[in-house]
Protein backbone atom coordinates (compact mmCIF):
# COMPACT_ATOMS: atom_id res chain seq x y z
CA UNK A 1 0.00 0.00 0.00
CA UNK A 2 1.33 3.45 -0.91
CA UNK A 3 2.14 5.60 2.12
CA UNK A 4 1.36 9.34 2.22
CA UNK A 5 2.42 11.81 4.92
CA UNK A 6 0.45 14.81 6.09
CA UNK A 7 2.16 17.58 8.08
CA UNK A 8 -0.62 19.72 9.52
CA UNK A 9 -2.63 20.84 12.51
CA UNK A 10 -5.20 18.81 14.45
CA UNK A 11 -8.89 19.79 14.24
CA UNK A 12 -10.80 18.54 17.28
CA UNK A 13 -14.02 18.73 15.25
CA UNK A 14 -12.40 16.32 12.73
CA UNK A 15 -13.67 18.14 9.63
CA UNK A 16 -10.34 19.65 8.60
CA UNK A 17 -6.63 19.32 9.33
CA UNK A 18 -4.95 16.02 10.16
CA UNK A 19 -8.28 14.28 10.68
CA UNK A 20 -9.62 15.24 7.24
CA UNK A 21 -6.31 14.31 5.64
CA UNK A 22 -6.25 10.82 7.17
CA UNK A 23 -9.87 10.18 6.25
CA UNK A 24 -9.17 11.24 2.68
CA UNK A 25 -6.14 8.96 2.47
CA UNK A 26 -8.15 6.01 3.79
CA UNK A 27 -11.03 6.68 1.40
CA UNK A 28 -8.68 6.80 -1.59
CA UNK A 29 -6.77 3.67 -0.68
CA UNK A 30 -3.42 4.90 0.62
CA UNK A 31 -1.91 4.53 4.08
CA UNK A 32 -1.84 7.82 5.99
CA UNK A 33 1.04 9.05 8.15
CA UNK A 34 0.91 12.23 10.22
CA UNK A 35 3.16 14.84 11.80
CA UNK A 36 1.14 17.25 13.92
CA UNK A 37 2.18 20.91 13.93
CA UNK A 38 -0.52 22.38 16.15
CA UNK A 39 -3.42 21.39 18.40
CA UNK A 40 -6.58 23.40 17.86
CA UNK A 41 -9.76 23.44 19.88
CA UNK A 42 -12.44 23.96 17.26
CA UNK A 43 -15.83 22.88 16.03
CA UNK A 44 -18.05 23.87 13.11
CA UNK A 45 -18.60 27.32 14.61
CA UNK A 46 -15.06 28.46 15.29
CA UNK A 47 -11.59 28.00 16.76
CA UNK A 48 -11.34 28.67 20.51
CA UNK A 49 -7.73 27.71 21.26
CA UNK A 50 -4.47 27.00 19.42
CA UNK A 51 -1.38 25.34 20.90
CA UNK A 52 1.54 24.98 18.49
CA UNK A 53 3.84 21.97 18.74
CA UNK A 54 7.49 22.62 19.64
CA UNK A 55 9.65 22.82 16.54
CA UNK A 56 11.79 19.89 17.64
CA UNK A 57 8.68 17.76 18.10
CA UNK A 58 7.69 18.42 14.50
CA UNK A 59 11.23 17.52 13.42
CA UNK A 60 11.19 14.30 15.47
CA UNK A 61 7.83 13.24 14.05
CA UNK A 62 8.98 13.76 10.47
CA UNK A 63 12.27 11.92 11.01
CA UNK A 64 10.49 8.98 12.64
CA UNK A 65 8.24 8.64 9.61
CA UNK A 66 10.89 9.11 6.94
CA UNK A 67 13.25 6.70 8.73
CA UNK A 68 10.74 3.84 8.67
CA UNK A 69 8.16 4.27 5.93
CA UNK A 70 8.41 4.45 2.14
CA UNK A 71 6.70 7.79 1.74
CA UNK A 72 5.23 8.15 -1.75
CA UNK A 73 3.88 11.70 -1.34
CA UNK A 74 3.72 14.48 1.28
CA UNK A 75 1.02 17.05 1.92
CA UNK A 76 1.41 20.09 4.17
CA UNK A 77 -1.42 21.99 5.79
CA UNK A 78 -1.36 24.27 8.84
CA UNK A 79 2.24 25.40 9.44
CA UNK A 80 1.67 28.14 12.00
CA UNK A 81 5.08 29.81 12.29
CA UNK A 82 8.18 30.67 10.30
CA UNK A 83 10.21 28.39 12.57
CA UNK A 84 7.98 25.39 11.87
CA UNK A 85 7.97 26.13 8.13
CA UNK A 86 11.77 26.27 8.16
CA UNK A 87 11.92 22.99 10.09
CA UNK A 88 9.56 21.27 7.64
CA UNK A 89 11.55 22.54 4.65
CA UNK A 90 14.82 21.34 6.21
CA UNK A 91 13.46 17.86 6.91
CA UNK A 92 11.95 17.55 3.44
CA UNK A 93 15.29 18.48 1.90
CA UNK A 94 17.08 16.02 4.20
CA UNK A 95 14.76 13.22 3.12
CA UNK A 96 14.99 14.02 -0.59
CA UNK A 97 11.22 14.44 -0.64
CA UNK A 98 8.72 12.58 -2.78
CA UNK A 99 6.05 14.68 -4.56
CA UNK A 100 5.00 17.52 -2.25
CA UNK A 101 1.57 19.18 -2.17
CA UNK A 102 1.53 22.47 -0.26
CA UNK A 103 -1.81 23.77 0.99
CA UNK A 104 -0.77 27.21 2.32
CA UNK A 105 -3.31 27.32 5.15
CA UNK A 106 -3.66 30.82 6.59
CA UNK A 107 -7.19 31.04 8.00
CA UNK A 108 -9.86 28.53 8.95
CA UNK A 109 -13.27 28.23 7.30
CA UNK A 110 -14.59 30.30 10.20
CA UNK A 111 -11.90 32.96 9.55
CA UNK A 112 -9.67 32.20 12.53
CA UNK A 113 -6.03 33.06 11.78
CA UNK A 114 -3.93 29.88 11.64
CA UNK A 115 -0.61 31.40 10.54
CA UNK A 116 1.34 33.85 12.66
CA UNK A 117 2.48 37.23 11.42
CA UNK A 118 5.85 36.94 9.73
CA UNK A 119 5.36 33.36 8.52
CA UNK A 120 4.17 34.27 5.03
CA UNK A 121 7.65 35.01 3.57
CA UNK A 122 8.88 31.63 4.81
CA UNK A 123 5.93 29.92 3.17
CA UNK A 124 6.45 31.76 -0.11
CA UNK A 125 10.24 31.70 -0.30
CA UNK A 126 11.24 28.55 1.59
CA UNK A 127 8.50 25.92 1.23
CA UNK A 128 6.75 26.70 -2.05
CA UNK A 129 9.92 26.14 -4.12
CA UNK A 130 9.93 22.53 -2.88
CA UNK A 131 6.34 21.88 -3.98
CA UNK A 132 5.19 19.92 -6.98
CA UNK A 133 1.69 21.34 -6.46
CA UNK A 134 0.44 24.33 -4.44
CA UNK A 135 -3.30 24.61 -3.71
CA UNK A 136 -4.15 28.12 -2.42
CA UNK A 137 -7.67 29.48 -2.22
CA UNK A 138 -8.42 33.06 -3.33
CA UNK A 139 -7.41 34.62 -0.01
CA UNK A 140 -4.17 32.65 0.18
CA UNK A 141 -3.28 33.34 -3.45
CA UNK A 142 -3.84 37.05 -2.87
CA UNK A 143 -1.57 36.98 0.19
CA UNK A 144 1.19 35.06 -1.61
CA UNK A 145 1.18 37.52 -4.52
CA UNK A 146 0.47 40.69 -2.55
CA UNK A 147 -2.55 41.73 -4.60
CA UNK A 148 -6.32 41.29 -4.60
CA UNK A 149 -7.89 38.90 -7.07
CA UNK A 150 -11.30 39.35 -8.66
CA UNK A 151 -12.64 37.47 -11.64
CA UNK A 152 -11.47 34.52 -13.68
CA UNK A 153 -8.82 36.39 -15.64
CA UNK A 154 -6.97 37.52 -12.53
CA UNK A 155 -7.23 34.07 -10.95
CA UNK A 156 -5.86 32.45 -14.10
CA UNK A 157 -2.87 34.79 -14.03
CA UNK A 158 -2.41 34.15 -10.31
CA UNK A 159 -2.26 30.39 -10.85
CA UNK A 160 0.54 30.83 -13.38
CA UNK A 161 2.44 33.23 -11.10
CA UNK A 162 2.24 30.91 -8.09
CA UNK A 163 3.25 27.92 -10.22
CA UNK A 164 6.38 29.83 -11.17
CA UNK A 165 7.04 30.56 -7.48
CA UNK A 166 6.70 26.86 -6.73
CA UNK A 167 8.64 25.70 -9.74
CA UNK A 168 5.87 23.18 -10.39
CA UNK A 169 2.09 23.45 -10.54
CA UNK A 170 -0.51 25.56 -8.76
CA UNK A 171 -4.26 25.19 -8.41
CA UNK A 172 -5.99 28.41 -7.37
CA UNK A 173 -9.42 27.45 -6.12
CA UNK A 174 -12.28 29.64 -7.26
CA UNK A 175 -14.99 28.35 -4.95
CA UNK A 176 -14.98 31.57 -2.91
CA UNK A 177 -15.60 33.76 -5.96
CA UNK A 178 -19.05 35.27 -5.53
CA UNK A 179 -21.67 35.50 -8.26
CA UNK A 180 -20.44 32.60 -10.38
CA UNK A 181 -22.68 29.69 -11.36
CA UNK A 182 -19.75 27.28 -11.47
CA UNK A 183 -16.91 26.70 -9.02
CA UNK A 184 -13.95 26.90 -11.38
CA UNK A 185 -10.40 26.15 -10.27
CA UNK A 186 -7.39 27.15 -12.35
CA UNK A 187 -4.50 24.69 -12.69
CA UNK A 188 -1.25 25.99 -14.16
CA UNK A 189 2.33 24.87 -14.68
CA UNK A 190 3.41 28.50 -15.15
CA UNK A 191 3.00 28.34 -18.91
CA UNK A 192 -0.35 26.73 -19.69
CA UNK A 193 -3.47 26.98 -17.54
CA UNK A 194 -6.34 24.50 -17.40
CA UNK A 195 -9.81 25.30 -16.11
CA UNK A 196 -11.33 22.71 -13.78
CA UNK A 197 -15.02 23.56 -13.80
CA UNK A 198 -17.69 22.05 -11.61
CA UNK A 199 -21.17 22.91 -10.36
CA UNK A 200 -21.45 25.30 -7.43
CA UNK A 201 -23.05 23.33 -4.60
CA UNK A 202 -25.22 25.51 -2.37
CA UNK A 203 -24.52 24.17 1.11
CA UNK A 204 -22.87 25.05 4.40
CA UNK A 205 -21.10 21.66 4.54
CA UNK A 206 -17.73 22.99 3.38
CA UNK A 207 -15.53 22.76 6.47
CA UNK A 208 -12.17 21.24 5.54
CA UNK A 209 -12.63 21.22 1.78
CA UNK A 210 -9.21 22.76 1.15
CA UNK A 211 -7.47 20.15 3.31
CA UNK A 212 -9.44 17.38 1.62
CA UNK A 213 -8.66 18.61 -1.90
CA UNK A 214 -4.91 18.85 -1.27
CA UNK A 215 -4.86 15.45 0.42
CA UNK A 216 -6.76 13.87 -2.46
CA UNK A 217 -4.19 15.27 -4.91
CA UNK A 218 -1.35 13.84 -2.79
CA UNK A 219 -3.06 10.44 -2.64
CA UNK A 220 -3.58 10.33 -6.39
CA UNK A 221 0.03 11.39 -7.03
CA UNK A 222 1.18 8.54 -4.79
CA UNK A 223 -0.96 6.19 -6.86
CA UNK A 224 0.79 7.32 -10.04
CA UNK A 225 -1.43 10.03 -11.52
CA UNK A 226 0.03 12.93 -13.47
CA UNK A 227 -0.76 16.29 -11.85
CA UNK A 228 -3.69 17.25 -14.14
CA UNK A 229 -5.36 13.87 -13.63
CA UNK A 230 -4.78 14.02 -9.86
CA UNK A 231 -6.34 17.50 -9.70
CA UNK A 232 -9.39 16.51 -11.75
CA UNK A 233 -10.01 13.39 -9.68
CA UNK A 234 -9.49 15.32 -6.44
CA UNK A 235 -12.04 17.93 -7.51
CA UNK A 236 -14.62 15.25 -8.34
CA UNK A 237 -13.98 13.53 -5.01
CA UNK A 238 -14.41 16.77 -3.04
CA UNK A 239 -17.61 17.65 -4.93
CA UNK A 240 -19.11 14.32 -3.91
CA UNK A 241 -17.97 14.77 -0.32
CA UNK A 242 -19.60 18.22 -0.17
CA UNK A 243 -22.80 17.00 -1.80
CA UNK A 244 -23.12 14.21 0.76
CA UNK A 245 -22.17 16.22 3.85
CA UNK A 246 -23.50 14.48 6.99
CA UNK A 247 -25.07 17.62 8.42
CA UNK A 248 -23.40 17.44 11.84
CA UNK A 249 -22.62 20.45 14.01
CA UNK A 250 -24.40 23.79 14.25
CA UNK A 251 -22.11 25.83 11.99
CA UNK A 252 -20.22 25.19 8.75
CA UNK A 253 -20.41 21.41 8.68
CA UNK A 254 -17.83 18.90 7.47
CA UNK A 255 -18.00 16.82 4.31
CA UNK A 256 -18.44 13.05 3.98
CA UNK A 257 -15.03 11.65 3.09
CA UNK A 258 -16.44 8.15 2.54
CA UNK A 259 -19.42 9.20 0.43
CA UNK A 260 -18.76 6.78 -2.44
CA UNK A 261 -18.44 3.58 -0.42
CA UNK A 262 -21.00 1.17 0.99
CA UNK A 263 -19.72 0.40 4.52
CA UNK A 264 -21.42 -3.00 4.38
CA UNK A 265 -19.66 -3.97 1.15
CA UNK A 266 -15.97 -3.11 1.66
CA UNK A 267 -14.98 -5.24 -1.31
CA UNK A 268 -16.90 -2.89 -3.62
CA UNK A 269 -15.80 0.57 -4.76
Amino acid sequence: MRQVMTIAGSDSGAGAGIQADLKTFAALGVYGLSAITSLTAQNTRGVTDIHDAPVESVRAQMRALFDDFEVAAVKTGMLPSAAIIECVAEELERAGPPPLVVDPVMVSTTRAELMKAGALPAMRDRLLPLALVATPNLFEASALLGRDLAGGGEIRAAAAAIARLAGGWAVVKGGDLEGEEEATDFLSDGKETIELAGPRIRTTNTHGTGCTFASAIAARLALGDAVPDAARRAKAYVAGAIRNGPGVGRGRGPTDHFWFRDPWSPEEG
